[in-house]
């Protein structure tokens, strides 16, 4: 099984020979493998990845350590799988899907806010004439007095869309590896910029990447800049240290210059001893 996560851009058409379709284009990955869970640990097989970037600002510690190593990612998702030889940090993109391949897509649908029975369910409603009035589009009756109480799963106006749909049987009619799209054949559930998972059959393909770890060249490097900090630190208190003897011993201005530049000749001869 191969998939991967994606963000929905928009609807457009291309040219297939003659004919004109109508597809949907995904910004696919890359996307890198956050967790493998496995069934002795975790009681199931399972890949977790993760897409997109966000401020490190705005992650909770407990994650940044779950991401250590990778990206500061916004969205996580899992996938069951089964066995295999995936390592954490290995990179997924579009290149492990091709034109033509049989797949399926899940994400939230549009939400719709509270509708009536006859959008929400097809209700054909009442009719207009008769002595009909302020009933064209109402639910009609929900049962018999007799119960005393509405049954679980009457059909009734509510809260529509904002769910999580499948829609299975699509086909990719292109892949742009340079730009990490993906063009699937028709219509795909949710709004622009919504999250999609994108899944198929087939082998998945990945590149196994190296972690971000601190070189050691870094970590001296930073040592020794931190060393030149507290050395000059050290150098300054001691020239302040100076300046105030100088100037409880000196009575007159110009002694107290004379003695402050004594002191700094003093610390300058220190250096050059201490670099010899």
């Amino acid at each position: 099984m191969k998939f991967i996560l994606g963000k929905k851009i928009e609807m457009t058409q291309i040219w297939q020979g003659e004919n004109v379709v109508a597809v949907t284009k995904v910004q696919a990955g890359p996307c890198r493998i956050v967790q493998i869970k496995n069934s002795e640990k975790d009681g199931y097989e399972a890949i977790q990845v993760g897409f997109g970037k966000r401020h490190e600002k705005n992650i909770n510690k407990p994650q940044r350590g779950h991401f250590k190593g990778l990206d500061n990612f916004q969205h996580i998702k899992e996938f069951r799988t089964e066995p295999g030889e995936l390592k954490r940090g290995d990179m997924i993109d579009v290149g492990t899907f091709a034109p033509g391949d049989n797949i399926q897509v899940t994400a939230v649908n549009k939400g719709k806010g509270f509708q009536g029975v006859v959008r929400k369910y097809g209700f054909k409603g009442s009719k207009k004439t008769h002595g009909n009035k302020d009933q064209l589009r109402m639910p009609g009756s929900i049962g018999a007095t007799g119960p005393a109480h509405v049954f679980k799963g009457t059909r009734m106006g509510g809260r529509m869309g904002g769910e999580q749909t499948t829609i299975k049987n699509l086909k990719i009619a292109a892949v742009d590896i340079d730009d990490n799209t993906i063009l699937i054949s028709g219509a795909i559930p949710g709004a622009r910029n919504s999250l999609v998972l994108v899944s198929g059959e087939g082998e998945l393909v990945v590149k196994s990447e190296k972690l971000k770890v601190e070189s050691n060249n870094n970590k001296e490097s930073g040592d020794e800049e931190k060393n030149k900090i507290v050395e000059t630190q050290n150098i300054a208190s001691e020239i302040v240290e100076t300046q105030n003897i100088a100037s409880e011993k000196a009575e007159t201005p110009k002694e107290v210059e004379k003695e402050v530049v004594e002191a700094k000749e003093k610390v300058d001869e220190k250096k050059k001893e201490e670099k010899k």
